[in-house]
């Protein structure tokens, strides 16, 4: 491992808006999100595979009356965004490390107002389709940790992820008020988006690829 790797993991251990293993919070923190960690009964949005933590702060930085997580399991990544939160005193914002498999584990049943999924890997090969966000399995786990009428949000670039997420929404007969549009910009879910984007999505539209998103609420 790198020095500069090393580095971000130590200065990640040291701060207080990010719960990772061997931290005594992060095994407790399960339905008491909003009593030991912010201190609010404030709605609490989580953005999945959060990366740099791009949407995770720009949201908290819009929405001071509401709060924020994002989910990752490498910390040189959640390195980034935590550091940003504290440099802007951004209290409503948090960084838990783990595997999005493991998301019961430390969000009680409709402890979460809503879901973003921003650009996750796509995952194109057969083999690895149990893999993708948006696969049964993990909608089966974000209906158990969110809230009546709380909305999944998609955003991708990927067409095969975008056309593979719509097939598995739409099979389902727990699923209520899908929307979804193939090109973000110029449509009447952009407004929804907040105008954030993430490194990803900037690369990716500079290069000419069209947005996509859709959101959902379950049964």
């Amino acid at each position: 491992m790198s020095r500069g790797k090393l580095k971000r993991f130590a200065e990640v251990w040291e701060r207080d808006n990010v719960l990772e293993p061997g931290k005594e919070i992060y095994e407790k923190i399960k339905g008491q999100w909003h009593e030991h960690y912010f201190k609010n009964d404030k709605p609490i949005t989580i953005e999945l595979a959060c990366g740099r933590g791009e949407y995770s702060v720009g949201l908290a930085r819009m929405f001071p009356d509401q709060n924020f997580i994002g989910i990752d399991i490498k910390g040189d990544r959640i390195w980034k965004g935590s550091g940003i939160a504290i440099d802007e005193n951004l209290d409503n914002v948090a960084f838990l490390r783990t595997i999005i498999q493991l998301l019961e584990k430390f969000f009680a049943p409709e402890e979460v107002s809503e879901i973003w999924i921003t650009f996750p890997d796509p995952r194109p090969k057969d083999r690895d389709e149990k893999r993708r966000l948006t696969h049964d399995k993990f909608l089966d786990i974000y209906k158990n940790v969110i809230s009546k009428d709380g909305w999944v949000r998609l955003k991708t670039d990927n067409t095969g992820l975008f056309e593979y997420s719509l097939e598995v929404v739409k099979n389902r007969k727990d699923i209520k008020n899908l929307a979804y549009t193939f090109n973000l910009y110029g449509s009447e879910f952009e407004t929804e988006c907040h105008g954030i984007k993430t490194r990803y999505e900037k690369k990716h539209t500079a290069l000419g690829a069209d947005i996509k998103y859709l959101k959902f609420q379950f049964n």
